[in-house]
């Protein structure tokens, strides 16, 4: 009933008289655990611990059972969000869908969205992600997916790497404003180190596993980003789940509404 609110915004609401003294409590319960099928402990307060939704890994779970957690999420929060979907999972899910839950599928993140209506409510902040080459836009996308789940406004350029550097510098003029960057680059990994040498703002490096032969599949990237001379954060590789979400932390900027 209240997707992805804070204990500020329910206590807000429960002052104006949006929501019961009820409703407000069941929200604010922020270690509710909700069991599904004895298969799965769903985390059903951790928006209004941590401020970030909960969100379901459909790689390595049999599509039967991922729709079952999706469903059972959307039932108790209004909203729900898979990453790392399949074809066959997306088929399983769209077999059960219910009346009044509304499936969007964002295919370039490979992610799902669920949700009976609600959107998320802005919260402020803009993120900006760039990648160094077309093979890295999946995982960039995933973090867009988290970041505008959570409330921030995105910019995005792509295929902006090394290889033809001149191309960074035309993107980057229009996402100076943002509020911090995530770099997501393959093979070496450069690109984010370069980022954070050009800008004023928090760059996250996202290594991608693009690349083969020696150190292929993200380790050159990862390592190159470990070793930066210029001030960035990294994250693992891939995990465009956590770069999307730790920025969109960062772009609010640890605001109390």
């Amino acid at each position: 009933m209240l997707p992805n609110a804070t204990i500020r915004e329910i206590l807000r609401m429960y002052r104006d008289g949006e929501v019961s003294e009820d409703e407000a409590a069941g929200a604010i319960e922020g270690l509710r655990i909700e069991m599904i099928d004895g298969i799965a402990r769903f985390d059903t307060g951790r928006s209004v611990r941590c401020g970030m939704p909960e969100v379901v890994l459909a790689e390595g779970k049999e599509p039967e059972a991922f729709a079952e957690i999706m469903l059972a999420q959307v039932r108790a929060a209004g909203r729900c969000i898979a990453t790392r979907v399949s074809p066959a999972h997306l088929e399983a899910l769209r077999s059960r869908l219910p009346p009044g839950v509304l499936l969007e599928y964002r295919e370039a993140a490979r992610g799902v969205i669920l949700s009976t209506g609600e959107d998320p409510a802005p919260r402020g902040g803009t993120v900006a992600i760039l990648t160094a080459g077309t093979s890295d836009i999946p995982v960039a996308e995933e973090a867009r997916l988290m970041a505008e789940e959570m409330g921030c406004r995105v910019k995005t350029a792509y295929d902006v790497g090394v290889a033809g550097i001149h191309r960074l510098f035309s993107a980057l003029r229009d996402m100076i404003p943002a509020d911090v960057f995530v770099v997501a680059a393959g093979r070496e990994g450069t690109l984010p180190a370069i980022v954070a040498g050009l800008v004023d703002r928090p760059v996250i490096g996202l290594p991608v596993s693009t690349g083969y032969g020696y150190m292929g599949g993200g380790e050159a990237a990862l390592a190159s980003m470990l070793q930066a001379c210029s001030v960035l954060a990294v994250v693992n590789i891939d995990a465009g789940f956590t770069a999307g979400a730790f920025a969109a932390q960062v772009a609010r900027g640890g605001c109390r509404e």
